[in-house]
């Protein structure tokens, strides 16, 4: 029997497992969205914006794995989504985007709600598909997805004419991809494992430096296992939090331009630098010539160009981190522990007093709210049970420094791209695949405002998402550069108007709290936790002339990093001061 594009189209969804879709309606597509009507297998999220949509469907991926999909229109429908398609190629999320197109006769003829998505999303794709026959689209659907979630994971369009939807033929579902120029690998190198075998147990200062791919590739086990039996502290990117438990007598938290002193230093002094499942951005590693001077480089990813791509590497292993783990802790387990252990006690040992010599701390205040104190206290009442998203700026930076994310997919934030807007839709996705947790957006009161408009979203679908607003009615990051290195020159960072949140919520059908001072804040995060049937904002009124400490500025070496007050405990430090 002969059936509809559009029938092609959820019947390749219903193979591949989805179960939920994230979308807007449009001319083009309508006859999809009219299959979905009757059909109860997808549950269709409409989305108060295209851009919402797609971030929606990266958290959905980000907190199960699974690839989430998107479903828009054509022209501005297709062009809204390039920010979340964007977001995902940079952080190797998988996501599956559906953009209508119009009729193929119609391509290029400048047609209502034309867009050339496919060459606008092409530099931010994995790959991208423009379907011009029905006979095609099972199969380029089936592609699409295996695409998506093989090898280092990415986003993958497929453009849908509006005329391939409406045309018929015959279902054949290719229970086989075999793509002759795409073939990741994922067994590393054993001799080259071998080699990493041999410098680990060489080394006297070795760190290991845990990103993405790790939870990508689901090795955060084999990372552990790897840590505790060879005695080496991990480090984790921002992308990598979570990968190792963050409250592990082995973690040193995050690196980089906000990381703590102690995890730089161990960085710059290091003699073996075990890399896994990172792309040494350079948020992380500062002035490359200056990075890990004294250090051997073991660099394990699936994807060979991130290899040497930044850093060089003397030991490359191109292969899936889960694999490539197991395979290295067996070999080391064949000779057993050795003399390392006293070696590795004195390696802690320095670290600890860095830790000591500069803390990650903060000035508390019992008149006016520190945002660190925020965090703190959503992890304390939490206990790190949670999915916790962020926007971009100090908000995501004072999560990375104060929340201990305990396992893998807990944190969904956008690094490579850094989207403001992203952390609401983000957490609506992930409330979506996992109604079973407790989902907080960590916000400021800019990127908030971007995509806010899915409050409506949560509320027609009972989502109890929790937004917790650091408000300081500016654009916190910004106007903390513009102190530091612009003469206090503030141009246009301040926000002049901010709404009030929890008339806002209300208007909305949410739930809204406000905290003006220290005391209230445990009170306004138990109320908002509370909330079960709907989302919720709680606004609160933070310092505005607090910042993001330590900091590596721009063109700097990691360990080139000026410290506050607020870094300082209290120690009567009020200027700031270069260390190296």
């Amino acid at each position: 029997m002969k059936i509809s594009g559009a029938e092609i189209v959820i019947e390749c969804l219903k193979r591949e497992d989805v179960r939920h879709i994230f979308g807007y309606p449009g001319g083009v597509v309508l006859n999809i969205f009219d299959i979905l009507y009757d059909n109860s297998d997808i549950q269709v999220i409409l989305t108060r914006h295209e851009q919402g949509a797609v971030h929606a469907a990266d958290g959905y991926a980000r907190a199960t794995g699974r690839p989430g999909i998107a479903l828009v229109t054509s022209g501005p429908g297709a062009t809204n989504t390039v920010t979340g398609i964007a977001t995902a190629y940079m952080d190797s999320i998988p996501i599956v985007v559906f953009s209508g197109q119009v009729p193929t006769k119609l391509i290029g003829n400048d047609a209502f709600q034309e867009a050339d998505i496919v060459g606008i999303t092409r530099p931010c794709t994995k790959h991208n598909f423009l379907v011009k026959d029905v006979n095609d689209l099972a199969r380029t659907i089936r592609e699409a997805f295996y695409i998506a979630t093989s090898g280092r994971p990415g986003p993958v369009l497929i453009d849908l004419p509006k005329d391939v939807t409406g045309d018929v033929t015959t279902f054949k579902w290719p229970e086989e991809v075999r793509l002759r120029s795409y073939n990741p690998k994922y067994e590393g190198n054993r001799w080259m494992i071998k080699q990493a075998a041999l410098s680990i147990r060489k080394a006297k200062k070795a760190v290991i430096i845990a990103g993405g791919g790790v939870i990508h590739s689901n090795a955060s086990r084999e990372l552990k296992e790897l840590a505790e039996f060879t005695e080496i502290p991990v480090i984790m990117t921002l992308m990598g939090l979570g990968a190792f438990p963050g409250t592990h007598r082995l973690s040193l938290g995050m690196p980089g331009m906000h990381g703590a002193y102690c995890t730089n230093k161990a960085i710059q002094e290091s003699d073996l630098l075990v890399a896994v499942g990172i792309r040494f951005d350079d948020r992380v590693t500062g002035r490359i010539a200056d990075f890990a001077p004294h250090a051997k480089i073991i660099h394990i990813d699936i994807d060979p160009t991130s290899i040497k791509k930044n850093v060089g590497a003397d030991i490359p292993i191109v292969g899936d981190a889960k694999r490539v783990l197991k395979v290295l802790v067996e070999m080391l387990k064949e000779e057993g522990k050795t003399q390392w252990q006293a070696v590795r006690r004195s390696w802690l040992k320095q670290i600890e007093a860095w830790r000591k010599e500069h803390p990650l701390g903060y000035v508390y205040s019992d008149t006016v709210i520190k945002p660190q104190y925020v965090v703190e206290k959503i992890y304390e009442l939490t206990k790190g049970d949670a999915i916790i998203s962020t926007e971009v700026g100090q908000n995501q930076m004072w999560t990375a420094q104060f929340y201990k994310f305990e396992r893998p997919r807990t944190l969904l934030t956008s690094g490579g791209l850094g989207t403001m807007g992203y952390g609401f839709p983000a957490a609506m996705g992930a409330q979506v695949a996992r109604p079973d947790m407790t989902v907080i957006d960590i916000a400021g009161d800019g990127s908030i405002q971007m995509n806010i408009q899915e409050l409506a979203t949560c509320v027609v679908n009972r989502l109890p998402v929790k937004v917790a607003i650091l408000n300081n009615r500016y654009l916190g990051m910004v106007r903390q550069w513009q102190e530091l290195f612009y003469n206090e020159r503030y141009s246009y960072s301040h926000l002049d108007v901010v709404p009030d949140f929890v008339k806002l919520a209300e208007a909305y059908g949410a739930a809204g709290f406000r905290a003006t001072k220290p005391s209230e804040v445990e009170e306004v995060l138990r109320a908002g936790l509370a909330v079960k049937d709907r989302p919720v904002l709680m606004d609160f009124i933070v310092d505005w002339k607090e910042k993001v400490f330590p900091m590596v500025p721009a063109g700097a070496a990691i360990d080139e990093m000026i410290f506050g007050e607020e870094a300082e405990k209290g120690k009567g430090k009020k200027k700031l001061r270069a260390v190296k």
